[in-house]
């Protein structure tokens, strides 16, 4: 494989459940890399076809078709290194086609070892299909039938610290053995198991699951109380996930044998993008991809010891189409109703219920009409808002430190962990996903975002445009310095920052010099704004809040800020935090000016 300095184009694919996506990124003449064309294909890894690398070649030959560059030859494989205008240096690829990694997690208790094993499981990208512990209030037997049932890829084994007792590990080890589970893609492999508990209990789990599982050992993710050690079984998931998942699933080892570096799960790649751009800019970071089936939330905080913490939490049953039903049953109608315009709610539920119910018989078809497109954005602010408070209850200071000492006080413990969401710290928020990316205006992307995840503050907000986030995630593992030159040049799309006080009832007074002439106002509570601000344009801003608003610094502390323009531009937000559209104060006239200022809908 060439060295950084000589790659002249990337060719990077990402293998989704319903649509491969292929692009390429080529070396400019000044030095810098950025995207030239984007193709992309269905995904091909089901029957009738049933190999992956039939949607890889589709979605290829599109880019090869708007390039004008040859990439693949005549027996369609892909010509490397590039020579003159034929060609690509590098071939990168992530996937989560056919269902992605899904995983099984055991532990013995489950705010402490099993809790850090969950964090382990979704940061390399796996969607955890249930947590066991010996204290989750399930008998032996039922925990026996429920890993039998549920069919894993992958099982990961945690529990004790270094050094402590070995009891209940092995209680653990003996209740896989007698699930003897066997794996999704089909009986010729063994199921791999990841062993990450205390390293004393290690002959115990092997006599127990050796004979039966591919059983691999790593360092303790738990080895004190005090600690988190999650990188290693990260990227032992992430191994496992090539070696034996990725190896029987139809077409893989011919696409493996063409990645010059190991495929990765695509939320793993996207993870990783999320922690690269955080450390390079040393800012604090949300990201969110709302896919069809499922909701994934991404965030890298600083603890209490300012070490930032990247933290991914997926939400399986929170989506925009196949999961629709899922939403609304969990939010509730009344939650989904607020946030349509008065005229729709006055139409009455029926009608809605309907249009909902529409969506759920066919879940793959996009909104025809204005008001299809506001209930589907209305379900979509709930699914955020849902899948963001799971992400908030899995994001936590470690649980157990400083806490309870001993192992009987830590079964009985219940009491959480501090998150580690701290939305007032926050800098940037970036959204994905079909109705985020492509929405028809990018306010109602904006607005959407605002609503769901309710940012404090001062915040940037951003769009991925054509979601390569996994694509760059993976070419960050070879070439950082292209990844994040893509990532901000072409992959951003940055709507303009947020600026929203916690509290209610206030008045804010805003004072800035805007390319457009200067801008000295007070708002009122239950107001938004905006001015324009272009792309890039950088301004001062000062903000005056009265005592009821703060805005980080304490109620009626004035604050100066730097933000950065974007497409729908400077954005103030005084409707209070927490949101709470049924306060009296917010009537239907409010309601009424927020979509006329931002100009959401024709």
């Amino acid at each position: 494989m060439s060295t950084n300095h000589n790659i002249q184009s990337i060719l990077a694919t990402d293998c989704g459940s319903t649509t491969t996506k292929a692009i390429l990124i080529e070396r400019q003449a000044n030095g810098h890399y950025q995207l030239s064309v984007r193709g992309e294909a269905p995904t091909t890894v089901e029957s009738p076809v049933e190999d992956v690398t039939v949607g890889v070649i589709n979605a290829i030959t599109e880019v090869q078709e708007l390039s004008g560059r040859r990439i693949l030859d005549d027996n369609q494989q892909i010509i490397k290194p590039q020579i003159a205008d034929q060609g690509v240096d590098l071939y990168i690829s992530t996937s989560s086609a056919g269902g992605g990694l899904q995983m099984m997690v055991a532990g013995v208790v489950r705010n402490l070892t099993a809790e850090s094993a969950e964090r382990a499981a979704l940061g390399a990208g796996a969607i955890v299909m249930d947590v066991i512990a010996t204290n989750d209030g399930r008998l032996p037997y039922q925990k026996i039938e429920r890993i039998r049932q549920l069919r894993p890829d992958m099982i990961l084994l945690s529990g004790g610290t270094d050094g402590g007792t070995t009891t209940h590990v092995a209680e653990m080890a003996e209740i896989l053995s007698a699930a003897s589970p066997q794996p999704r893609l089909g009986l010729s492999y063994q199921l791999p198991v990841i062993y990450s508990g205390n390293k004393d209990a290690r002959h115990i789990v092997s006599e127990s699951l050796s004979d039966k599982m591919s059983l691999e050992m790593v360092d303790n993710l738990r080895p004190v109380l005090e600690e988190e050690n999650l990188m290693p079984t990260r990227m032992k998931i992430q191994d496992q996930f090539l070696e034996h998942v990725m190896a029987h699933a139809p077409g893989y080892k011919k696409l493996m044998s063409w990645a010059d570096v190991p495929i990765m799960p695509t939320p793993g790649a996207v993870g990783s993008i999320m922690q690269i751009i955080a450390e390079q800019d040393n800012i604090q970071v949300v990201g969110v991809d709302i896919g069809g089936a499922t909701t994934d939330v991404f965030s890298v905080f600083r603890n209490r010891d300012d070490v930032p913490v990247f933290n991914r939490t997926v939400s399986a049953n929170l989506g925009m189409s196949y999961s629709i039903s899922n939403v609304v049953a969990e939010a509730g109608l009344d939650q989904i109703l607020r946030w349509l315009p008065v005229q729709y709610v006055e139409a009455g539920s029926t009608e809605i219920g309907n249009q909902i119910k529409n969506k759920m018989i066919r879940p793959t078809t996009i909104p025809q009409t204005v008001s299809d497109l506001i209930l589907e954005q209305a379900i979509a602010r709930e699914a955020l808002r849902l899948a963001f408070e799971q992400h908030k209850d899995l994001a936590v200071e470690l649980r157990g430190v400083q806490q309870k000492r001993t192992i009987s006080d830590a079964f009985d413990q219940t009491e959480s962990g501090q998150t580690l969401v701290d939305l007032m710290a926050l800098d940037l928020l970036v959204g994905s996903g079909g109705v985020l990316s492509h929405a028809p205006r990018r306010q109602q992307a904006m607005i959407i975002m605002m609503d769901a995840f309710q940012p404090e503050g001062v915040t940037q907000l951003a769009v991925d445009s054509i979601f390569m986030m996994p694509q760059l995630g993976v070419l960050a593992q070879v070439n950082p310095e292209a990844a994040t030159q893509v990532f901000k040049q072409d992959c951003l799309i940055h709507l303009g920052p947020c600026i929203a006080p916690i509290g209610s009832e206030g008045k804010l007074k805003i004072m800035v010099d805007l390319p457009s002439g200067k801008v000295e106002e007070e708002i009122s509570a239950n107001e938004i704004h905006c001015y324009p601000l272009p792309v890039g344009e950088t301004v001062h801003v000062h903000l005056q809040p009265d005592r009821h608003f703060d805005l980080g610094a304490g109620g009626g502390v004035a604050v100066e800020k730097v933000v950065t323009g974007g497409v729908v531009g400077l954005v103030v937000d005084t409707r209070g935090r927490p949101l709470d559209l049924s306060r009296s104060s917010i009537t239907n006239d409010h309601k009424t000016r927020w979509l006329s200022t931002l100009d959401l809908y024709p």
